[in-house]
């Protein structure tokens, strides 16, 4: 009989890469996920991992054995999924991940709402950027993902995930209070052809997305400085460093020394939750989604 354990452990080292990326994704040691995988090895009397250079590669058997696993895991969750629904109540442990400033914006208020209207159901949250999050869907690592994607460059999202839209979330340009064009009603991109930038770090999705669309209009951005969160970002602006987007989602309170100022061409992100579509059925995950949706929709009427 073979161990359901020992066989999530082979599908992650298969998903991963390594032993060591195996053991990071299922949040244990790097000596446990060895353990597992000498106990299944034992079990199937056959070698499953061979050494190649300083790391490890699945052997012939280990790759089918890892086939294997990824439809018995998936299985297993759709099983999950309808004993879920047959009892019709949202219970048990859900991990939701989300960008900054949906985590900020949004998840205090669903997560509240939540534990009132569903006291059985465990839900926790992550902080992760969507590049991140949906891969970790997919792989099974967590239960939903609040993402987003702009009106002009949508995110690819991979075949077997639902998804639903929580909020679109307004975006204006900050900048310094100082700045010839800071008491603007409006503004347009253009306007901004020979100003610094102040960006999110290089490779992320929405660093990618404001190269596209000033180069869009005809702007050659000139980033100065880079920064993961939106306040440091705003820290940026009030120093008289550069210029940035500054969606309201999560914004808070605008620094001293920052006005933020609407553009005329409305810069809008669209935010959605996504999950796996074989864990549709579960009432653990539409309890979520409904509460992000209210949460969204209280914001929108705030």
């Amino acid at each position: 009989m073979l161990n359901l354990e020992r066989l999530r452990t082979l599908h992650a080292v298969a998903r991963h890469g390594s032993v060591s990326g195996a053991a990071d994704g299922l949040h244990v040691t790097t000596s446990a996920v060895s353990q597992q995988l000498a106990k299944l090895e034992r079990e199937t009397g056959q070698q499953l991992l061979a050494k190649n250079g300083r790391g490890v590669r699945l052997t012939d058997a280990g790759r089918l054995l890892a086939e294997h696993a990824s439809r018995i895991l998936s299985q297993v969750e759709l099983a999950q999924a309808d004993l879920e629904a047959q009892r019709g109540r949202a219970v048990g442990e859900l991990l939701m991940g989300a960008f900054p400033t949906a985590a900020r914006g949004l998840f205090p208020a669903a997560l509240a709402g939540l534990r009132v209207e569903h006291p059985q159901l465990r839900a926790r949250l992550e902080e992760m950027e969507p590049d991140e999050a949906v891969p970790r869907v997919v792989r099974g690592d967590i239960d939903v993902a609040v993402v987003l994607d702009w009106y002009n460059k949508p995110l690819p999202v991979p075949d077997g995930l639902a998804k639903a839209p929580v909020l679109d979330d307004l975006a204006d340009v900050a900048v310094p209070a100082g700045h010839p064009l800071a008491d603007r009603d409006e503004v347009v991109l253009e306007d901004f052809a020979e100003d610094e930038w102040i960006s999110w770090p290089r490779g992320e999705f929405c660093h990618d997305w404001l190269l596209f669309t000033l180069r869009g209009k005809g702007v050659e951005p000139r980033i100065s400085h880079m920064a993961e969160e939106h306040h440091t970002q705003l820290a940026l602006v009030a120093a008289g460093l550069g210029i940035a987007v500054a969606p309201r989602l999560g914004r808070g309170p605008v620094p001293e020394g920052v006005r933020v100022v609407p553009v005329r061409h409305t810069m809008r992100r669209h935010v959605f939750a996504i999950w796996r579509a074989d864990a549709d059925r579960r009432p653990s995950i539409r309890a979520a989604v409904d509460a992000l949706r209210a949460a969204g929709t209280a914001l929108g009427s705030g």
